[in-house]
């Protein structure tokens, strides 16, 4: 068994000088422990990483999100850890606000906490206005879908339990999981097989330029977002 319970999962590709100001804001006495998961970076982010004394999953190139999710939901089971928290690793989320995902489940009892700007108490300074639309949209679909009352569906700042994932409705080694559709898929289980879910206040803050807010690429990694809800509604896919 680790020494801590909780592992925070921080997923990295091309950040650069953001994931050295982001590293720079993490407690030295952390209740948790650091994974990183290097999707092929080529700006020195690895190399960097590593000499920083950081746990490191690393791919030699660009796998998807949902690759990496996986390794690191595998990588926490194998290591007993009892939470799994996933962070980009690009500065928008804040590390001090880790707690407010994880005190859910060690305290309430609750199975996945996903994190929401549009909470009180959570905010998404410089959000563009496309995007601000699209998320209250996108959220409203899947709630009317599944009854759930979210707010914000694809923030992607969320903790789970780890023993959600001992239950075999849960497949997570699909191959067209490995990009933005793991975290959905793991939604849309969570919700239909009857755990306790709730959300919690975050913060997500955009650069102010409003350029190069978002690695999600138009069309096709909105459709990586939205065809897992289609796929399981229509039971096309497990």
């Amino acid at each position: 068994m680790p020494a801590k319970e909780i592992l925070v999962a921080l997923f990295v590709f091309n950040e650069g000088d953001k994931l050295r100001k982001l590293l720079e804001s993490f407690p030295h006495d952390s209740p948790y422990d650091l994974l990183f998961v290097d999707d092929g970076s080529s700006d020195g982010s690895n190399e960097f990483l590593r000499e920083e004394g950081r746990t490191v999953i690393r791919h030699n190139r660009n796998l998807g999100i949902g690759y990496g999710i996986r390794e690191a939901i595998e990588y926490g089971r194998q290591g007993g850890y009892r939470i799994i928290v996933i962070m980009a690793a690009n500065g928008k989320m804040l590390p001090e606000e880790i707690s407010r995902l994880t005190n859910p489940i060690i305290r309430e009892g609750f199975d996945y906490v996903q994190g929401s700007r549009n909470l009180e108490g959570g905010e998404s300074p410089n959000i563009p206005l496309f995007r601000k639309v699209t998320i209250r949209l996108f959220t409203r679909l899947v709630n009317f879908f599944t009854g759930f009352r979210g707010t914000d569906v694809t923030c992607g700042f969320r903790a789970y339990r780890l023993s959600l994932f001992d239950n075999p409705r849960f497949n997570l080694g699909q191959e067209w999981l490995n990009h933005y559709e793991m975290e959905y898929y793991i939604h849309f289980h969570v919700l239909k097989g009857k755990y306790r879910v709730t959300e919690a206040p975050v913060s997500m803050v955009y650069p102010e330029s409003g350029k190069n807010y978002s690695k999600i690429r138009p069309i096709v990694g909105w459709w990586s977002m939205i065809r897992p809800w289609v796929f399981l509604y229509l039971h096309i896919k497990k």
